[in-house]
């Protein structure tokens, strides 16, 4: 009998590092949940990518940031392919501005996207992921430049590395790998926004390569992550940024 089709909810992953995440790991043989806050046109488009290439995909509205949500997109995960292995916790904010000019509401909306969202698809993957399952959590390398400007979306990811760090101890005993990424800059929609062309190119050659990541860049390194190759791999941050940092 051949084995179950394994399938991964990946947050956030209509567009931009998201939507290369989940067409690659379709095409590593997974059935994958496009989840989505509110751009359906583009997470059909990414289902149907995936469809026309012979994968299988849902797309599946939800707000990481509500545990309601977060429980149905669990629920029709599990529906539409039985049961869920893995999660990839890509949804994710920035806003660049310094300290003393960051107003509550800007706090709060990244905070609540990438702490609190973070915190409640972990809490539902801790419950309900298979053993021998795989999560991956998105950080930044943005952490260890500390560069100004990104104070608060740094610090929302220290604490996402203090999740994976943690939550890949508390699975003791179930063969659940807890990892994170953490690109360098990638030329996506998010990264560019509020961005000058002379600050993206300064940006730009901080690495060797002398250029932006693509988001294929890091699909690749969430493939080896949730495959069986990175068993051995838990509780790490993996920076991915071409040697920046």
């Amino acid at each position: 009998m051949a084995a179950e089709q394994r399938s991964v909810i990946v947050t956030g992953s209509s567009r931009g590092i998201g939507r290369a995440v989940a067409k690659r790991l379709a095409a590593d043989g997974f059935a994958v949940t496009v989840n989505y806050a509110g751009n359906q046109k583009s997470a059909d488009e990414a289902v149907a990518a995936i469809v026309g290439a012979g994968g299988r995909a849902v797309a599946v509205q939800a707000d990481v940031a509500q545990a309601g949500d977060v429980a149905r997109l669990f629920d029709e995960t599990e529906t539409a392919f039985g049961r869920v292995d893995a999660l990839v916790n890509n949804a994710g904010v920035m806003s660049m501005t310094p300290i003393a000019e960051t107003d509550d509401a800007t706090f709060d909306r990244m905070f609540a996207t990438n702490v609190r969202g973070t915190f409640l698809t972990l809490r539902a993957a801790a419950k309900r992921l298979r053993d021998g399952g795989r999560i991956v959590n998105f950080s930044t390398s943005a952490t260890h430049l500390q560069l100004p400007g990104y104070a608060t979306y740094c610090a929302t990811k220290a604490a996402v590395e203090v999740y994976t760090a943690i939550l890949a101890k508390e699975l003791r005993g179930r063969s659940i790998t807890v990892n994170a990424v953490a690109p360098g800059p990638v030329a996506t929609e998010l990264f560019f926004e509020g961005k000058s062309e002379e600050h993206v190119a300064r940006l730009a050659n901080l690495n060797p390569f002398g250029r932006l990541g693509e988001p294929e860049d890091i699909a690749r390194v969430v493939s080896f992550l949730l495959s069986a190759d990175a068993g051995w791999v838990n509780g790490q941050v993996i920076r991915a940024n071409g040697g920046m940092v």
